[in-house]
């Protein structure tokens, strides 16, 4: 069993950027297909961006589309979530997640980081 625990949260001005960063005790993170969840208070936790095992495949919620990269680091075991010209609204608690490979259902959760951008 994989546990994530995530990194790089903080505070920022809108326009900045954050890099989050998950790694793995445990478990190879290549062996498995990774997301970035957030959950703003009052809101339902939503998909960020996701990467397929290979990370060949990438995709992004229309939200964050043009402003958010997820990408692997094999060498260093971590999924990475690269987020520019942050807004107000992107301000949430994010989360990394792990599936196995053979279904859709994300079963690892880290714990949470949080990150707050400021008007």
């Amino acid at each position: 069993q994989v546990q994530l625990v995530e990194s790089g949260g903080g505070l920022v001005q809108a326009g900045g950027s954050l890099r989050l960063s998950c790694a793995a005790n445990g478990r190879a993170l290549s062996s498995y297909g990774m997301g970035w969840f957030r959950q703003a208070p009052g809101k339902e936790r939503a998909l960020v961006a996701a990467i397929s095992q290979s990370g060949g495949i990438t995709t992004y919620a229309d939200t964050v589309k043009g402003r958010c990269t997820i990408s692997r680091d094999k060498a260093r075991n971590t999924v990475s979530l690269q987020m520019n010209s942050l807004k107000p609204e992107d301000t949430a608690v994010y989360y990394c997640a792990a599936r196995e490979v053979w279904t859709t259902k994300y079963d690892y959760w880290g714990q949470g980081t949080q990150v707050t951008v400021s008007s």
